[in-house]
């Protein structure tokens, strides 16, 4: 996979997710076969811009490769110097986010709203592009509902602007995550231009992988809620496209390891109160690849606020007999 200059390992993309793919989750994903990994999405309102917060989202890990940066928001001048702001700071790629089917995003018209405004996107693309010299990239939706899909369109303003590549999730923002993904309009587009395509949604297994760039001819595939608890989901990924063979998941042990190194991860990330607290989710997601049935020992984690007793409750868990 390329995009601009940079040549992926392998067409395997971690999708940036609010409040998920921070760097040490990034870390994680890129260590188990991830070919690019993007950061949560960063405001470009100025007010915002040396926000502790949006500087945090913006961070990249020593390991995390190509640092791909998302960024956010409904006007081309803030959007174009939230771009120089970030490769200034460090950013190879910037992606702008026209994907977000959140209402808060979408109420100030920003995220997948932007579809319904086809010349304010052309004017945001524009101003971006001119603005670095990093390739810039571009996530959607297949358009506002299904009575207005213009992926297609959106597709060839993003050709012409010069975008380096698009990332098309299988839904309308009508539809957020409910239903199934629709994976025709990513073939249509993939048809009609000659940018580099990737396709996203409901790919949660080896054989959806390969079925999904097999439909769509894409150049590569992206990965969201799936990868959450379960990272091995690239190498497994990996693995089965290149042989036609399954690999297992780690054993016991092994996720262990990558847990607790993930929790420790992030209490040096966050902080020790703020690590706790954010990890919680994390653990959810891990338990939940584990089968994790305790649920009064599911609590205790839950409130804990101290890091070694969160570590010692979840080494409990996992070895103690209760998942399975």
């Amino acid at each position: 996979m390329q995009i601009g200059p940079y040549h992926l390992k392998n067409n395997l993309i971690l999708a940036p997710m609010a409040g998920v793919s921070d760097a040490p989750f990034r870390e994680i994903c890129a260590e188990f076969g991830a070919g690019l990994t993007v950061s949560e999405m960063v405001a470009s309102n100025p007010t915002l811009r040396h926000n502790a917060g949006t500087l945090l989202r913006a961070r990249h890990g020593e390991n995390n490769g190509v640092r791909a940066v998302q960024i956010l928001g409904t006007n081309p001048n803030d959007l174009a110097r939230a771009a120089k702001f970030n490769v200034q700071n460090g950013a190879q790629i910037i992606d702008i986010n026209m994907g977000c089917p959140a209402k808060k995003v979408c109420a100030v018209a920003a995220g997948s709203a932007l579809l319904r405004d086809e010349a304010l996107v052309k004017q945001i693309l524009e101003a971006v592009v001119r603005a670095v010299e990093v390739p810039v990239t571009l996530k959607i939706r297949t358009g506002w509902d299904k009575d207005n899909r213009n992926a297609l369109t959106i597709a060839h303003i993003a050709q012409e602007a010069g975008i380096a590549a698009l990332t098309i999730h299988g839904r309308t923002r009508a539809c957020r995550f409910e239903g199934e993904a629709e994976y025709d309009t990513i073939k249509q587009v993939k048809a009609a231009v000659a940018l580099p395509i990737i396709a996203n949604g409901d790919i949660d297994s080896p054989e959806k992988a390969r079925f999904v760039l097999q439909q769509t001819g894409a150049d590569a595939i992206m990965i969201g809620r799936a990868a959450q608890g379960n990272p091995w989901l690239f190498k497994q990924i990996t693995h089965f496209l290149e042989t036609g063979t399954m690999i297992d998941k780690p054993a016991i042990n092994d996720i262990q390891d990558v847990l607790m190194r993930h929790l420790e991860a992030l209490y040096t990330f966050y902080g020790a109160k703020t690590g706790v607290r954010l990890a919680r989710k994390h653990i959810s997601w891990y338990f939940r690849a584990l089968e994790y049935v305790d649920s009064a020992l599911k609590t205790h984690i839950n409130q804990t606020i101290e890091p070694t007793e969160q570590l010692k409750l979840v080494s409990l868990a996992i070895m103690g007999g209760y998942a399975h």
